[in-house]
């Protein structure tokens, strides 16, 4: 009997093995995931989220409907007592290969991380997890991903090492007719990624011993005194109030749906970080916010909210 379309999960947690590891650079680490099921993996934009699930220190599992269909993943997670769940942490699908079963995860690294990075930082090949994601076959209404430029040609994109691999992916879907500024700031010029993005102008930041974000605040704020032309293009028709979001207890997150409209501006990163520049770009300059959009992955001192 065939499964309808519409009775498939939208999202559900795939079971993955590592059949690569490849250190980037000094923070960075390419996990190549292999999966019987991925050629149905949906990915529905360039910086599509997904649930990467860790495994217990003896590598193993609850029972999240892995084995099964797994639409309810997150309900058995929360009703398992807090020392049986597995953590799990938010990263981006790098690239997706579906004829040959494998997806690309990025990794940052910093040696005094989190599990997530912990797990990458000694990953090997034939270990095991459990990657949440959406399946193609449920439906076309797929989530989980916040680029939307519309009709923008002029673009800027601005965000740390956890934004890296979304603006990497991003990038290298452009073609000439964007006019790309993209700005990362990584822990250090090591960290500087091979992309390919012909057409963009992408700077690489060196945080060195800065606090996290003052280098990439410093160089969009120096990009907008030269790019204010493109800025009053995009300006409001009318003055905009910012709601003003505590990013210590609040998700600082918003990404507009496609607009008219040449400029667009994608931010990601730091929460705080984010906060600074969507008020440079909105109240300082003027730029509509239905044209930026801005996503607080994470926020400095805190670990990721999973409930």
């Amino acid at each position: 009997m065939t499964t309808s379309r519409a009775a498939r999960p939208s999202y559900h947690p795939y079971i993955a093995h590592v059949t690569h590891v490849r250190r980037l650079s000094p923070h960075f680490v390419r996990i190549t995931f292999g999966g019987e099921d991925f050629e149905h993996f949906g990915v529905a934009g360039p910086d599509q989220r997904i649930k990467v699930i860790l495994p217990h220190a003896d590598g193993g599992f609850a029972d999240l409907g892995q084995h099964g269909d797994g639409s309810d993943w997150y309900d058995r997670w929360r009703a398992l007592p807090v020392a049986e769940r597995n953590p799990f942490r938010t990263y981006t699908v790098r690239a997706l290969d579906r004829a040959s079963h494998r997806i690309d995860v990025d990794f940052v690294v910093h040696g005094d991380e989190g599990p997530a990075g912990a797990w990458a930082a000694g990953a090997a090949e034939g270990q095991q997890l459990l990657l949440v994601g959406a399946d193609e076959r449920g439906g076309p209404a797929l989530g989980g991903y916040d680029w939307h430029p519309g009709t923008a040609r002029r673009l800027l994109l601005a965000g740390d090492e956890t934004a890296a691999p979304a603006i990497c992916a991003i990038l290298e879907t452009l073609g000439a007719e964007h006019d790309v500024d993209a700005f990362i700031e990584v822990p250090g010029a090591d960290d500087a990624l091979a992309i390919e993005a012909p057409h963009a102008r992408v700077h690489w930041i060196a945080r060195g011993e800065r606090d996290y974000g003052a280098a990439l605040i410093d160089a969009v704020t120096a990009w907008t005194r030269v790019a204010g032309d493109t800025l009053a293009a995009a300006a409001a028709p009318r003055p905009q109030e910012l709601e003003d979001i505590d990013v210590d207890t609040e998700l600082l997150w918003d990404s507009p749906t496609d607009a008219e409209g040449e400029f667009y501006a994608w931010i990601a990163g730091e929460s705080s970080t984010v906060k600074t520049l969507r008020r440079l770009l909105v109240q300082g300059h003027g730029v509509d916010r239905k044209r930026v959009a801005f996503m607080g992955y994470w926020r400095a001192g805190q670990s990721e909210r999973m409930e």
